[in-house]
């Protein structure tokens, strides 16, 4: 009985280790798995500490297995010293016992082998887990050798291309020869390279000193800048030169990649007719994303994306606004039109500035819209119509013969938005880039020059509110803007005042060879990469007297002036001819000194009063009407008498 105690004894006890065993290597598997499945996470996010977690997993999982032997020999081992015991407990049992001994060594056994087989079983559930714990491991391992392939293949790539880049690209910019562009001219034009050079050429004289090629001057930098300028952009030579003659480098790409990006749409609110507030409301129900222009304007609106088209909704159609572009607010604003005065726009269609005039005035006083071309004549009467506009009065001629149609000194205020090159609104109309030349702008200028004389002329000195003359083009070039303005200023008396904007650049006082009046500094430009609108020039003048002579000489000639009127100098006869006839008249002279008639006549001759000649007045306005109307009723007449003969 003794010995099957023991025998039991042994036996549970071979049961809680294999138990533990069990329990143990379960334990051990789900805390590897749960690390390896957080290290599997690590690996994903963090690729940089693979190899690391790659070693620390090997050495775990070699402790383990380490460990799984260890504990499998110790419960072999107990369970080998077990049997032997029984075997000799047995053998003694079977010595004594006879039959009923052989029966309970039969029935220790039957229970013996069920234990030795029940513990197989956990020995092979053991090594079940250890080769799904290997097969993780070989899992992990083959991927984190594939980040590490992969991480490799990067990094081997990246340093093949730089060195391919470094191959190709010179340390050193140079400037291509005569003949790579000879070569390159031959061949389709390579946008990618024009691109990179430029680039280079901009680096190089943005700091001169240190970059330039040795042997290589500015100006051969400049010229290529130029050429390539004109080829990847579609310049021709005339307006980059120009370009490249106001700008520094730098600005000079800004401004040149700003006219390839069309500027933003902005709408015009008519205060005739609504206010900005109800107008961005209703137009956001609408589908059309828009915000304020900006501080500087009170009724502008600035759209960003539209379902529906903007020029088509019923508040467009009943005049609620204008789609004008903001630089033409700017003219306006600068004239700042008073109620009930008498004001001229001398290029008028197709309308946003002169309804905004009239929505400033509130519909009081009077207008006159001036438009010469008459196919456009259309669109600045339907404007006019559509937004309400009842102050205007709408004609048609050459802004230069004005004066003689409205009569001098009779109006407040003229804006002149003059006619132009259009160099500002390239980004609106590309044609500009090739189709002006340095004859169009010259002509262009002239023109200038002509209208604000005219301008001048109509607006009254002595006007209780007005006696302004606003001038303003969409151009970029000086000969069309700064050269106009001090044109006038030597020519009539006249001088510049403040815009009244509080943004812009100042205009030029001296440019290249020209200077111009320091006043000058009074006017404002607009560019689209500094200000994202149009390219824009306004000036403002203020008539000081109605007279038409230009202010003195030593003033003019302090101010640099080089042109005056000829009817205000007085030439003198040439010396060569004056010392002829002193020469021709010597005898004629000591025979008359005693003559006391001819001293009589000389010195009568110096206290005569000189007459000044009259200027031309032109005739009142009711003649002149009146001797049209004359003109229409012969015409009439001749008509009827011609119809009668037939």
């Amino acid at each position: 009985m003794a010995v099957k105690g023991k025998k039991t004894q042994n036996t549970s006890n071979r049961k809680e280790k294999s138990k533990e065993f069990v329990s143990v290597n379960k334990k051990k598997k789900n805390e590897v798995l749960s690390e390896s499945d957080m290290e599997d996470e690590e690996v994903e996010v963090v690729k940089g500490k693979t190899s690391q977690k790659k070693a620390n997993k090997k050495e775990k999982s070699k402790e383990f297995i380490s460990l799984n032997k260890k504990k499998k020999n110790e419960v072999l081992s107990e369970s080998d010293m077990e049997d032997e015991e029984d075997e000799e407990m047995q053998s003694v049992d079977g010595d004594e016992g006879g039959d009923s001994g052989s029966d309970m060594s039969s029935d220790g056994d039957d229970a013996f082998a069920g234990d030795f087989l029940q513990g197989s079983d956990d020995e092979e559930m053991g090594s079940g887990s250890q080769s799904d714990l290997d097969s993780d491991d070989s899992d992990i391992e083959t991927k984190s050798k594939a980040i590490d392939e992969a991480k490799e293949r990067e990094e081997k790539d990246a340093l093949d291309e730089l060195r391919l880049n470094i191959k190709e690209a010179p340390d050193e910019f140079r400037l291509p020869t005569q003949e790579e562009l000879e070569v390159e001219a031959r061949g389709p034009p390579d946008l990618t390279g024009l691109q990179q050079r430029i680039k280079e050429i901009v680096r190089v004289l943005s700091n001169f000193t240190s970059l330039r090629q040795e042997g290589a001057t500015r100006k051969q930098y400049i010229e290529q800048l130029k050429l390539d300028l004109g080829s990847y952009y579609g310049y021709n030579e005339f307006l980059i030169s120009s370009f490249v003659e106001m700008f520094p480098p730098v600005e000079l790409m800004e401004l040149i990649e700003a006219f390839e990006k069309p500027r933003p749409i902005t709408l015009r609110t008519n205060t005739l007719k609504t206010r900005r507030r109800d107008l961005a409301g209703v137009l956001l129900n609408r589908g059309i994303n828009l915000d304020p222009l900006s501080k500087w304007s009170k009724v502008g609106l600035v759209v960003y994306d539209h379902q529906v088209p903007y020029g088509a909704t019923p508040e467009y159609m009943a005049g609620h606004y204008m789609v004008q572009s903001a630089s033409s607010f700017l003219p306006v604003m600068a004239l700042a039109p008073q109620e009930k005065e008498r004001i001229v726009d001398m290029a008028a269609s197709p309308g946003g500035k002169t309804t905004y005039i009239a929505a400033l005035m509130k519909n009081t006083g009077i207008i006159y819209a001036n438009e010469m071309k008459e196919a456009r004549l259309s669109k600045l009467t339907s404007n006019l119509q559509r937004l309400g506009v009842t102050n205007t009065v709408v004609c048609s001629y050459d802004g230069r013969e004005l004066p003689k149609v409205l009569g001098n000194n009779t109006v407040d205020r003229i804006l002149l938005d003059a006619p132009c090159s259009g160099t500002g609104v390239i980004s609106k109309d590309e044609s500009v880039k090739t189709s002006k030349t340095a004859v169009d702008v010259q002509n262009c200028s002239r023109l200038q020059k002509e209208l604000i004389l005219a301008a001048i002329d109509m607006v009254d000195a002595n006007s209780k509110s007005g006696g302004y003359v606003v001038y303003s083009t969409c151009s970029m070039m000086v000969i069309e803007n700064e050269d106009v303005i001090d044109y006038a200023l030597k020519k009539r008396d006249v001088k510049l005042v403040p815009c009244g904007l509080d943004f812009g650049r100042p205009g030029f006082v001296r440019f290249r060879e020209s200077r111009f009046h320091p006043s000058l500094e009074k006017t404002r430009r607009f560019y689209p990469h500094v200000h994202n609108m149009d390219g824009f020039f306004v000036a403002k003048l203020k008539k000081m007297s109605n007279s038409k002579a230009a202010p003195a000489a030593a003033q003019v000639a302090e101010d640099g002036g080089s042109e005056i009127e000829p009817s205000t100098i007085e030439t003198p006869a040439p010396q060569s001819n004056v010392i002829s006839k002193k020469e021709q008249n010597k005898g004629s002279r000591k025979n008359k000194v005693d003559n006391p008639s001819l001293k009589r006549k000389k010195e009568e001759k110096p206290n005569a009063p000189t007459e000044k000649r009259k200027k031309y007045k032109p005739p009142p306005r009711e003649e002149i009407s009146k001797a049209r109307e004359e003109k229409r009723q012969a015409l009439r007449e001749a008509k009827k008498k011609a119809k009668s003969a037939i």
